[in-house]
């Protein structure tokens, strides 16, 4: 059995075992505008199974190991280690998957970030946050082979309750510029293309999703988001679309979420013989399904 499978159902297992805790994520991707209290600590675990590229074999797993500490009630950091298994065979994807390849679980990143709250949804109307980060990656999220990365991405968060905190809307609007070098291969096939020159990419992403309490410490929730990619000479490059159902579990000191995403648009690049024209696929999968767990102390 695959590691990512075996990762999952572990994550699983855990989040029927465990007691939540009330600072909490809601949903999977799109993120809340509440920070830590001053001296509060986080950890954070997640899972994220990526697959199906509509030919071959491709499914991954991308893991978060986090830590957040709040400085001030208004301020955090936080400082985290990103894993990638990766498994795929039968799709060559010219700049993008040069050959198979089957790994187990192996550390792709490290990213430290900040956090500054500007307005409190417990407290204020509405409330607003950014986040600020900076990423060193050692390994390409697509093809798992060696390629140097930094990046940098800015992101603003609001939050607001509704039904006295029984319905929780966010919105996420944000962005990544990231400067890459992927390491030469020997023996590819003739005339791919694999170019070790830097590049420079930029991204934007907006999300949105609604939670809603439906039995004490149980919500259910949905999300939508949109990523799109843009280079110099081009323009957009590539964008694409993923929705999906939440749930969320809260105690005192643990919670948890599970979200199935699914792209349900996309555009830009595709591979050679791509079937599914409505969908992005060189740097997406069809499917997404995440696990995240939390506590705090």
């Amino acid at each position: 059995m695959f590691i990512p499978r075996k990762a999952i159902a572990l994550a699983i297992a855990l989040i029927v075992t465990l007691p939540a805790s009330a600072d909490e994520n809601l949903l999977g991707y799109v993120r809340g505008a509440e920070t830590l209290p001053k001296g509060a600590s986080e950890f954070y675990q997640w899972f994220t199974q990526r697959s199906d590229k509509g030919a071959g074999h491709y499914s991954a797993l991308d893991t978060k190991t986090e830590f957040e500490y709040g400085v001030t009630d208004r301020f955090q950091v936080s400082a985290e280690v990103n894993g990638l298994a990766i498994n795929t065979h039968g799709l060559l994807i010219d700049g993008y998957l040069p050959a198979d390849r089957k790994t187990g679980l192996r550390a792709r990143s490290i990213e430290f970030g900040v956090k500054y709250n500007f307005l409190s949804p417990a407290k204020d109307d509405i409330g607003l946050s950014a986040i600020s980060s900076i990423e060193f990656g050692r390994l390409d999220p697509h093809s798992g082979q060696a390629k140097s990365e930094v990046e940098v991405e800015l992101e603003m968060q609001v939050q607001k309750y509704f039904l006295e905190g029984q319905l929780v809307w966010v919105g996420n609007l944000g962005g990544r510029a990231a400067r890459e070098k992927r390491k030469f291969i020997a023996n590819l096939p003739d005339g791919f293309d694999w170019p070790v020159e830097p590049e420079m990419e930029l991204q934007t992403r907006i999300g949105t999703g609604v939670s809603y309490r439906f039995a004490p410490g149980w919500y259910a929730g949905a999300e939508v988001l949109r990523e799109s990619e843009y280079e110099t000479e081009v323009g957009l490059e590539r964008w694409s679309t993923f929705a999906g159902p939440s749930i969320h579990y809260a105690g005192q000191k643990w919670w948890a979420t599970l979200t199935a995403f699914r792209q349900m648009r996309g555009g830009g690049e595709q591979y050679a013989g791509q079937a599914d024209t409505r969908l992005h696929l060189i740097e997406k999968t069809k499917n997404e399904f995440r696990v995240k767990l939390g506590y705090n102390f």
